[in-house]
C-alpha cells in the first residue's frame, strides 16, 4: 500500500477516529432489506474500537438534497451495525455537526462506537465547503476513509476532512486498492478484460483506457452488437448504437497497434422478443435474421472466452455478456463466470469484478463468493478503470 496510511500506522487508543463508511443501502419501510455494506464496515469499526478508539461513523444515505428528511435518516441502521459488531452497542447523534453530534462523541469512552445522522442532510457536504470540513473535522483527532464507492466525489466527508486531519485507508478501503491495483497496475500478465453492458457510448472512456493496458479485451453485451455491426455484420434488430460504428473501428485499430487481442462472438443466442424463456435458436453472428435480437453470445463463444481465461492469470469483469436477467439469456455470463470461479479456485486466475449488473450477474452465476474480489462499488470502480484520480484515494496519499 505505497503512499498511504492504513490502520497498521495509527496509534488510536484514547482518540476520536471519524470513520467514512459508505452505509448507503437497500431499505424499506423503514428496515434494512441488505446489510452486506454494513457487514463489510464492520471489520474496521470493530478493529478500531477494540484498539481503544472513540469510533465516530460518518456516511450517506439516499439523496436528500441537503434537506432534513425523515425517510432517509440513518438511524434504522443502528440495530444491524450493532449486529454487525457482535451486539455491541451503537450511540445515536442526531446530527453529524453541531451541539447534537457534539455532544454524542464527547460522551463516548474509549472503545465506544456512535453513529452520526445522514451526511447530505447539509447540502455543503456534496459542495466540499471547506467551512463544513472544519465541523466534521473538529469532531475527531483522526480520519480513516473506508468507502472506496465514494471515492470518486469530492466531497467533505470523503476529499475535504482528509487535508485536515491525519487520514489513513480503512480495512475494506485497503481491501478495494490492493485488488484493484493486483488487477491493472502491477498485474500478472496475461490480462484479460472483459466488458459487457448496453451501450458503447457509456463506456468509451473504459474501452479507450484498457486496450493499452491488457493483453485480451472481452467485448460482450449490447455492446458487442455495435462492434460487429462497425465490422460490417448485419445483426438485424438488435440493440445497437449504429453512429458509434466509426468509433468503435478506432478502438479495434487502437486495440491493434497496442497488441492487445479483441474477442467478440462468434456465434449469438438469438430471439424476436424480449420475454423469459422466448423461443429462440443459436446462429453465426454472420447469420443473425433481419427479424431477430442477440440476446446472448452463443455457446461456442462461451466455450472460446473460456478457454482464452485459461491462458491468461488476471481477469478485470465489468458488466454482462447477454440479458443475464431472463434465461434462457444467462448462459454465456454464467458459463463464463463459473469458468472464471474455477480458474480462480484452482490458484490459476486472479479475478476482479465490480460495477452495476456485473454484481448481480455473478451472483446469479453462483460465483459471488469465488472471485478473488469482488467490488461493490459502483461509479468508483468504472472511473478507476477508466484510469482517472479518485479524489478521495488522492486525499489520502497527500
Amino acid at each position: 500500500m505505497a503512499g498511504f496510511k492504513t490502520l497498521d500506522d495509527l496509534n488510536v487508543a484514547g482518540k476520536r477516529v471519524l470513520v467514512r463508511c459508505d452505509l448507503n443501502v437497500p431499505m424499506k419501510d423503514g428496515k434494512v432489506t441488505d446489510t452486506t455494506r454494513i457487514d463489510r464496515s464492520a471489520e474496521t469499526i470493530a478493529e478500531l474500537a477494540r484498539k481503544g478508539a472513540r469510533v465516530v461513523i460518518l456516511t450517506h444515505f439516499g439523496r436528500p438534497k441537503g434537506k432534513r428528511v425523515a425517510e432517509m435518516s440513518v438511524r434504522p441502521l443502528l440495530d444491524p451495525l450493532s449486529k454487525a459488531l457482535g451486539g455491541k452497542p451503537v450511540a445515536w447523534g442526531d446530527d453529524c455537526v453541531g451541539p447534537e453530534a457534539e455532544q454524542a462523541v464527547a460522551a463516548l469512552k474509549d472503545g465506544d462506537v456512535a453513529l452520526l445522522e445522514n451526511l447530505r442532510f447539509h447540502a455543503e457536504e456534496e459542495k466540499n465547503d471547506p467551512d463544513f470540513c472544519k465541523r466534521l473535522a473538529a469532531l475527531g483527532d483522526i480520519y480513516v476513509n473506508d468507502a472506496f464507492s465514494t471515492a470518486h466525489r469530492a466531497h467533505a466527508s470523503t476529499e475535504g476532512i482528509a487535508r485536515l486531519l491525519p487520514a489513513a485507508a480503512g480495512r475494506l478501503m485497503q481491501a478495494e486498492l490492493d485488488a484493484l491495483a493486483k488487477a491493472l497496475e502491477t498485474p500478472t500478465r496475461p490480462v484479460a478484460a472483459l466488458v459487457g453492458g448496453a451501450k458503447v457510448s457509456t463506456k468509451l472512456e473504459l474501452l479507450g483506457n484498457l486496450v493499452g493496458r491488457v493483453d485480451r479485451l472481452i467485448i460482450g453485451g449490447g455492446m458487442a452488437n455495435t462492434f460487429l455491426f462497425a465490422m460490417g455484420k448485419d445483426v438485424g434488430k438488435s440493440l445497437c448504437e449504429k453512429d458509434m460504428a466509426d468509433t468503435a473501428r478506432d478502438i479495434l485499430e487502437k486495440a491493434k497497434a497496442s497488441g492487445c487481442t479483441v474477442v467478440l462472438p462468434v456465434d449469438a443466442v438469438v430471439a424476436a422478443e424480449f420475454k423469459e424463456g422466448a423461443e429462440n435458436s443459436v446462429v453465426s453472428v454472420d447469420e443473425v435474421p433481419a427479424d431477430r435480437m442477440i440476446l446472448d453470445a452463443g455457446p461456442a463463444s462461451a466455450k472460446e472466452i473460456a478457454a482464452g481465461l485459461a491462458e491468461c492469470k488476471t481477469l478485470v469483469w465489468n458488466g454482462p455478456l447477454g440479458a443475464f436477467e431472463i434465461s434462457p439469456f444467462d448462459a454465456a455470463t454464467n458459463d463464463v463466470a463459473r469458468a472464471a470461479a474455477k480458474l480462480t479456485e484452482e490458484g490459476k486466475l486472479l479475478t476482479v469484478a465490480g460495477g452495476g449488473d456485473t454484481v448481480a450477474a455473478l451472483a446469479h452465476a453462483g460465483v459471488d463468493e469465488k472471485f478473488t474480489y469482488i467490488s461493490t462499488a459502483g461509479g468508483a470502480f468504472l472511473e478507476w478503470l477508466e484510469g482517472k484520480d479518485l479524489p478521495g484515494v488522492a486525499a489520502l496519499k497527500s
